[in-house]
């Protein structure tokens, strides 16, 4: 039965296009839908639409949530899902090529009358690219927020998250009531594009998702001694910059001696300070992210950054001091999903490669509450959060389909 349908992709082309004019910046070519702000709001209410053009009756949880059910209401569901916010000045895929999809599956199913054994729902996760440090939506859907956090948490120009959901007559504490009971949930799916280079390179047009790679964040902080950059000998100088230059010089070394080829480790953030062209730094703040699929791979790369820095701090008479801002440890996708995907794939004639995922999804918490599973389109150029986004409509299509047959060998 499964192998009878198929998607219709001009109509969810006509989705993407569509719902990429909200929030759209003509100027740069970007779409603005940021967590919370009216262009977001707008994007859930069109979505909103489109399932009550289905005859649906969709609606908004406590944490902005959007979700339609098309199935019996007492049974555990088939989840479909991503976000529709967006980076500033991002592309129209990131995010919500994964509910559209879901949309889209609904609509197939919904159109050929599909008996389903259990029901299917499809989810746009709120606030997921993080404007407030986190992925808001389905980190309440998981129930894994508190009170004091939704009041408090703030983004980086200190607007609160409670004043903007405020601002769009939503209640912050309501977020509390999203929570969903892990019986409630069968299965998780997500689509998205891969925001990297491999699948593209390979000429593979559909990813499986094994896991998502853990990742920490340091604050870390070299400080020498500023002074006068014409008076002070080379030797005699506690240059806090060269202590940084010396530390991103041994990373390769870092990943090879401690990591794997998964690693990946990234100074993102450099502050010097005084900062004046004349002036020995005397100190650099730095960020600094590693990532990996193997939570004891991250706690050897970790201990291995502390010791270079500390080894070149004593060498060139620094300080060194960093705090641990964030870790979030690694998630991996339900093996039998991932076997699911691997086999309809093979069903439908699609070669697919099975390999991790670098950044972080709505699919990462996902893992905590049920079995979960995603499936990668390629990126052209591997480029993401970025206007110049984009993705080949046949690989689109390839990716909707096979989650088409894995919600009807879950659900059907």
């Amino acid at each position: 039965m499964s192998q009878t349908y198929s998607i219709n992709i001009h109509r969810l082309q006509a989705d993407l296009q569509n719902l990429a004019k909200i929030g759209f910046d003509h100027e740069t070519k970007g779409v603005n839908r940021i967590g919370f702000s009216r262009a977001d709001y707008e994007g859930r209410l069109w979505l909103m639409k489109q399932f009550k053009a289905l005859g649906l009756e969709p609606y908004m949880d406590g944490a902005a949530n959007v979700i339609c059910r098309l199935g019996d209401p007492d049974k555990p569901a088939v989840i479909m899902g991503s976000h529709t916010d967006s980076v500033p000045d991002g592309g129209m895929f990131d995010g919500a090529l994964g509910v559209l999809c879901g949309l889209e599956v609904m609509r197939v199913i919904k159109e050929h009358s599909i008996d389903l054994t259990y029901p299917i729902e499809v989810v746009s996760f709120s606030e997921e690219e993080g404007r407030f440090g986190g992925m808001f939506g389905v980190q309440s859907f998981c129930g894994q927020i508190d009170p004091a956090w939704i009041t408090s948490v703030q983004d980086t120009n200190g607007i609160y998250l409670k004043d903007e959901m405020q601002a769009l007559g939503l209640e912050p504490l309501d977020a509390l009531k999203a929570c969903r009971a892990p019986e409630t949930v069968k299965a998780y799916l997500e689509v998205h594009i891969e925001q990297g280079p491999v699948l593209e390179e390979m000429n593979c047009p559909i990813g499986v998702v094994e896991g998502i790679t853990g990742v920490f964040d340091w604050s870390v902080c070299l400080i020498g001694e500023a002074n006068h950059s014409g008076t002070t000998p080379m030797d005699k100088r506690r240059d806090a910059f060269m202590g940084l230059t010396k530390f991103a010089q041994q990373i390769p070394r870092i990943i090879e001696d401690h990591g794997s080829d998964i690693s990946r480790i990234t100074i993102g953030k450099v502050d010097v300070l005084p900062g004046f062209t004349h002036i020995v730094p005397g100190e650099v703040q730095f960020s600094l992210c590693v990532r990996d699929l193997d939570e004891g791979i991250m706690q050897n790369l970790a201990q291995a950054c502390r010791e270079v820095l500390s080894s070149i701090a004593r060498q060139d008479n620094l300080m060194f001091e960093y705090e641990e801002k964030s870790w979030l440890s690694p998630k991996h996708c339900d093996p039998e999903i991932v076997k699911l995907l691997g086999d309809q794939a093979k069903k439908l004639g699609y070669q697919c490669n099975f390999m991790p995922s670098g950044a972080g999804h709505d699919a990462q918490f996902m893992t905590d509450l049920t079995k979960t599973g995603m499936i990668f389109v390629p990126s052209i150029g591997g480029i993401s959060h970025s206007p110049k986004e984009l993705t080949k409509w046949p690989d689109i299509e390839k990716g909707a389909n096979l989650l088409l047959q894995a919600c009807l060998s879950l659900a059907a």
